[in-house]
């Protein structure tokens, strides 16, 4: 007798189906994407603006900017096309998800209403959408069910107001805090309001999130330098704990023959002048050397002057000519997102790759007249390791009046020399810290870059959250811990959009080229109309849902592979599923029983190919199959 072949399976187990929501599992803040993308298929914009603003008090900076993890883990982008005759064409794109959470914030938000009427929508958060898994939610309601006892107004200091500081500070006040953020900077939102280029992210939009902070009872003080207008030892002394969030903001040096001397600026320091309006002394030639986003901002940015008019701001740069964009990297490996290459070739930035820099020249003048570059063979070595190889032989020269530099920045604590001796650092800069964010130093705590490394604006929303969490239980001596419960509901009406497999992507509208560089501060997406992020929307598989077999009415007819469109179902021998290692111990027991490998049969469901489109359950004649909604709800308790 032939051997069948032998396929891998998975028995689901206990939180089996909430793992297949892949957007909400990738998110830091674990935001129900799939919710507030369904709730604007269905036209409910205010209830997708609450779910996408529960976990994340920095929804509508995100819906323009956030490097979207969600959009990376959404299923839909693994779901193979086919042609008319079945052949594999590519995987499908998945759905737009930042995109959609920018127009649901536009719709409900604070970008389209009052304050006071975006404060009192989010207090009755609650009953309005409590099933859904949200952070502020669960806070809210645990304060109104006496389940979490506030604080006692204890005054907490917080160093930076970027989205880490801020985040936390938003967390403390709804747990019965009172934060103080303590802000160098003359506005608030750290990189985002200096570092964001302003046609990305309009200052307006940021201005509103952090007006929703402040109504919270969060004191931010801006123009305050610690270090230099107070001291880390006197906040130490007038507050409870110090949360330090003061982000890496310096630009990174490369130490080239040459570096050091006029025309050659940080990236990060270029777009903090441009965002305040200060003056640059930028020339005629630019070379910004770097791959990344940032890297993107500086050139776009110094673009964005070339057709401003003769009566520019104090901000111009005035008779810029050429901007170059050189990176290390090819094409392929450049860390940037596609868009900004894309975008940032449509505006006219000359992109060379594949060099790697050895020197800056200057002229007699002092000013910089060229940068050499030699040819980078490879970035990464087999491990994916940076370990770049050069060719030496390879040499090339681009002429230039200032160079950029944005490849990388880093943290600054000199504030930490009054007052913060027990503070341990793992190397300068760089606090040693436990898992609770807590340093070594008694009640001080950490969050953002300096906790994990410059990653996301979405991560350093996370982190500022855990340092709040961790903060309260410093302060009261009591722990919290999420509980989630995880239930099932069967939909006996489920019905999908039609022809929603066969949709594509929405393109999300940009301004033509010519349009963006009318102004520095013109934005370049425009974003969705209601009836294009609707039709976006419908593209969401919905993986919340699934069908569910019942194995005591399947009769085997298999209608259910019959109808199929994505043929992820399979009715198979048991031979060909058992024995394997992760089969449930129960079948094994009815194996052990005498169960005929070859009269028996087994209905295996390719996750990765089901669209939930309920064909199964509306095809099987013994009502067999039910489709059902995962429903996560979470509570936050003392441990």
């Amino acid at each position: 007798m032939t051997t069948a072949p032998q396929l891998r399976v998975e028995v689901p187990g206990e939180g089996y189906h909430s793992s297949l929501i892949a957007c909400q599992v990738a998110c830091p803040v674990h935001t129900d994407a799939r919710g507030y993308v369904r709730a604007i298929a269905e036209g409910r914009f205010e209830e997708a603006y609450l779910i996408a603003r529960g976990p994340n008090p920095f929804a509508s900076m995100c819906g323009r900017i956030c490097g979207a993890p969600c959009e990376a883990a959404c299923r839909r982008g693994q779901v193979p096309r086919v042609d008319d005759d079945g052949h594999f064409v590519a995987n499908d794109k998945p759905v737009a998800i930042r995109a959609l959470k920018r127009f649901a914030c536009e719709m409900a938000g604070p970008d389209s209403r009052p304050l006071t009427e975006v404060m009192e929508r989010l207090r009755g958060y609650v009953p309005a959408v409590s099933a859904y898994a949200e952070e502020m939610a669960a806070l809210l309601k645990a304060g109104l069910d006496a389940k979490l006892p506030k604080a006692n107004g204890e005054r907490v200091a917080i160093i930076g107001a970027g989205p880490a500081g801020l985040s936390a500070a938003h967390d403390l006040a709804l747990l019965g805090c009172k934060p103080v953020v303590f802000e160098t900077e003359p506005v608030a939102a750290g990189m985002l309001a200096v570092g964001v280029p302003a046609y990305r992210l309009p200052r307006e939009v940021i201005a509103r999130e952090v007006a929703v902070i402040e109504a919270l009872g969060v004191e931010i003080r801006c123009g305050v330098t610690v270090g230099k207008d107070v001291s880390f030892a006197e906040l130490r002394r007038e507050f409870a704990a110090v949360l330090i969030a003061v982000g890496a903001k310096s630009s990174r040096a490369l130490g080239l023959p040459g570096e050091q001397g006029p025309g050659v600026f940080g990236g990060v320091d270029l777009l903090r002048s441009v965002s305040l309006h200060e003056p640059v002394d930028i020339g005629h030639d630019v070379v910004v050397i770097g791959g990344g986003n940032v890297a993107y901002d500086v050139a776009r940015t110094v673009v964005r002057q070339i057709a401003y008019d003769t009566a520019r701001t104090a901000a111009r740069l005035a008779g810029t000519t050429r901007v170059h964009l050189v990176s290390l990297e090819s094409l392929e490996e450049m860390p940037a997102d596609t868009v900004e290459i894309m975008e940032g070739d449509e505006e006219g930035i000359t992109r060379l790759n594949g060099w790697g820099p050895v020197e800056i020249r200057r002229g007699g003048n002092g000013r910089p007249e060229a940068v050499v570059f030699r040819r980078c063979l490879r970035v990464y070595d087999e491990q994916r390791r940076f370990s770049p190889v050069y060719d030496d032989a390879d040499q090339l020269a681009v002429s230039c009046d200032t160079v950029l530099l944005a490849v990388g920045q880093s943290p600054s604590l000199r504030f930490l020399e009054d007052g913060g001796a027990d503070v341990e650092q793992m190397r300068p800069g760089w606090p040693k810290l436990d898992a609770s964010l807590a340093t070594t130093g008694a009640g001080v705590f950490v969050a953002g870059d300096l906790a994990h490394g410059t990653r996301l604006l979405i991560d350093a929303v996370a982190s500022g959250k855990k340092a709040a969490r961790s903060i309260y239980a410093y302060l009261t001596g009591r722990v919290l811990q999420e509980d989630a419960v995880t239930s099932h509901r069967v939909l006996d009406e489920y019905r999908r959009e039609r022809g929603y497999e066969s949709i594509r992507r929405q393109a999300v509208p940009v301004a033509e080229p010519e349009e963006r560089l009318h102004h520095p501060e013109a934005l370049v997406e425009i974003g969705y109309t209601a009836e294009l992020a609707m039709r976006e929307a419908s593209r969401c598989l919905d993986c919340g849902v699934t069908p569910v077999f019942d194995g005591g009415r399947c009769v085997l007819c298999g209608g259910c592979v019959d109808v199929c469109p994505t043929q992820c179902l399979k009715l198979v021998p048991l031979a060909q599923v058992l024995p394997a290692a992760d089969v449930d111990a129960a079948v094994r027991e009815l194996l052990s029983e005498g169960v005929d490998l070859y009269e028996n049969s087994a209905i295996l469901k390719d996750e990765q190919r089901c669209i939930r489109c309920a064909l199964c359950a509306v095809r099987c004649p013994a009502d067999a199959i039910t489709m059902e909604r995962t429903l996560r709800s979470m509570e936050w308790r003392l441990a």
